[in-house]
């Protein structure tokens, strides 16, 4: 049986870390160059969830948990 290449497998891993950084930060670069689009997108990546999770999560935990 032929031995696993964890260098190969290592490498595939940190290009895809690579590629996934280059889209943030492009993205990010986007948000930054149109102010309307950069108020939707910080709700897509988690600021909204996170304050109405937080709002509805308490209301529904409340009601849930009782």
């Amino acid at each position: 049986m032929a031995t696993p290449n964890y260098g190969y497998e290592k490498r595939q891993r940190e290009l895809e870390k690579k590629r996934k950084k280059a889209e943030k930060a492009q993205a990010k670069a986007a948000r930054k160059t149109d102010p309307v689009h950069g108020d939707d997108a910080p709700e897509q990546d988690g600021d909204a969830p996170d304050a109405a999770g937080g709002d509805a999560g308490s209301a529904g935990g409340s009601g849930d948990g009782d």
